[in-house]
């Protein structure tokens, strides 16, 4: 007996067990802290199989978003509309929809936990996949869309925040440094199975690939994730969320129809105004009630408000190269649009092999200076690109892609690992929300933004002149070709110097907690 109380001893020594409890206090935790302390723990405990499952999603819901596009055309033809009109709220519908229920979907995790709104994402999205590989006409399957887009939203809403609680904070800017690399991956694989998908098979299938993914995701979530549901953290406040989520789509759709519309439309006006005076009264309900849809004490914290801009600036800059490149390569310079999607392939997999090494400096050197230097990089990059025209070589749009992506995966892990440090423990959903809805934000304006500054300048015209009209002269080309080289260069230097303002809103976050 002796013996067997000295072995004890022995382990409480060693730290490898804690010692029993005397009373409802110990260690100088209260109960709710110690729960919390518990939960983290067993959660790090499995931090691979939480980043295996994250991986899952992740890639399940970037890969839908890049997958889509490049079938638009097939799925007009299938429905019969044109391809201009009704079939972009294919996109429309998933983005708008993902950008009302971000915010939301991060406070609700932290309310009632993070696997539960995990598992009712990929319940949703895979069951919105499904419908959309089976809707009989264009209506159905742009309702479907906005389904995937809800469980795309609780995925991607709460992804970072539970890679921070699964690994310790030294370990932060790593996980989600492979997070980036999911994304990438996710994003650059898209296009080109999107287009075998499409091209051997059927546009459905696009859909359809989701189901086995989703699936395995879902089951590896509930045998795997450990944590209870629990609903301890304050009410809910239903009229917050309905006027974010108003907001929200109001602005996103405002600008995602902006140039289709025309900037002067009175529809586009009333959606933007729809949308600001929302988010105007949001923020007096918001004041007024004791548990707000959004915890605006986040923003009072420095680095958390810092980190925030720097993110919602750099998708507004570097966005734009996604959107502007299939135009000057397909319309500028005459490729297909299989050879397109393979010359942007090197911005995504730049990202993927630089990610994880980003994050792992984050972790050893702090996120100010680095985050900063990377947009510096990627600022670099935009005005690189500005300076393509009409005859620049493969080479040259090759090595300016890798460039702007080096300087993207140098800022991201680090950026989002300085945000999610600075939200308390008890906030790291509302805190993912914010990074989640700040990126879907800065997408929607850079696409706003480029394609308005673009179309203004004559480009947008030049290029489609360049590609459907055949009876053009020389003359008449060259000088198409240098409307379209000016929109295209004034555009990428705009974007530049939004960068440039994020090296500035980089610097002075201060140093993190």
């Amino acid at each position: 007996m002796a013996q067997k109380e000295t072995r004890q001893q022995d382990i409480l020594t060693q730290g490898q067990v804690k010692p029993p409890s005397s009373g409802p206090e110990r260690d100088g935790l209260r109960p709710q802290e110690d729960t919390r302390q518990s939960l983290e723990q067993t959660e790090r405990a499995n931090k691979w199989a939480v980043m295996i499952i994250i991986a899952i999603g992740v890639f399940m819901a970037t890969l839908d978003s890049s997958i889509v596009n490049i079938s638009l055309p097939t799925i007009a033809r299938s429905f019969g509309v044109p391809l201009s009109g009704a079939v972009e709220w294919v996109i429309i519908a998933y983005l708008v929809v993902t950008a009302g229920v971000l915010l939301t979907a991060g406070r609700l995790s932290d309310m009632i936990g993070h696997k539960p709104i995990w598992a009712a994402g990929l319940t949703i999205f895979t069951i919105g996949s499904a419908f959309c590989g089976f809707a009989p006409s264009l209506g159905l399957l742009i309702a479907a869309r906005a389904l995937q887009g809800l469980g795309g939203a609780l995925i991607m809403a709460i992804s970072p925040a539970m890679l921070t609680s699964a690994f310790p904070a030294r370990e932060r800017g790593r996980a989600l440094g492979l997070n980036a690399v999911v994304v990438a991956l996710g994003v650059s694989t898209g296009p080109t199975l999107g287009g075998i998908i499409t091209s051997n098979l059927s546009w459905r299938w696009i859909f359809f690939v989701n189901l086995p993914i989703g699936i395995i995701g879902f089951v590896l979530t509930m045998r795997i994730l450990t944590e209870k549901m629990r609903w301890s953290r304050g009410k809910f406040d239903p009229a917050g969320a309905i006027l974010l989520a108003l907001g929200l789509i109001a602005i996103t759709l405002g600008l995602s129809f902006g140039q289709e519309w025309g900037w002067n439309s009175p529809l586009l006006i009333g959606s933007l105004v729809t949308g600001v005076i929302a988010l105007i009264i949001l923020y007096i309900v918001e004041k007024r009630v004791t548990a707000p849809i959004i915890n605006l004490s986040l923003l009072h914290n420095r680095v958390f408000l810092s980190a925030n801009l720097s993110l919602v600036l750099s998708f507004l800059a570097l966005f734009a190269v996604s959107f502007m490149l299939p135009f000057y390569l397909e319309e500028l310079r005459g490729f297909t649009t299989e050879q397109s999607g393979l010359l942007l392939t090197p911005l995504p997999l730049t990202i993927a092999v630089i990610a994880p090494f980003s994050g792992t400096l984050a972790d050893r050197f702090g996120t100010r200076w680095l985050a900063a230097g990377a947009l510096t990089i990627a600022c670099t990059g935009l005005v690189l690109i500005s300076q393509l025209d009409a005859h620049s070589s493969l080479s040259e749009i090759i090595w300016r892609l890798v460039v702007t992506g080096m300087g993207q995966a140098l800022f991201q892990s680090p950026n989002n690992s300085a945000l999610m440090g600075a939200a308390p423990k008890g906030q790291q959903g509302s805190a993912s929300g914010f990074l989640a809805t700040g990126r879907v934000f800065g997408q929607s304006v850079s696409v706003a933004l480029a394609g308005a500054i673009f179309t203004s300048l004559g480009g947008a015209t030049a290029g489609l002149e360049l590609i459907t009209n055949s009876n053009l002269t020389a003359a008449q080309i060259t000088n198409l070709q240098q409307t379209f080289s000016h929109g295209f260069h004034v555009t990428f230097i705009v974007c530049a110097g939004i960068a440039a303002v994020g090296i500035f809103t980089s610097l002075v976050r201060g140093k993190e907690g």
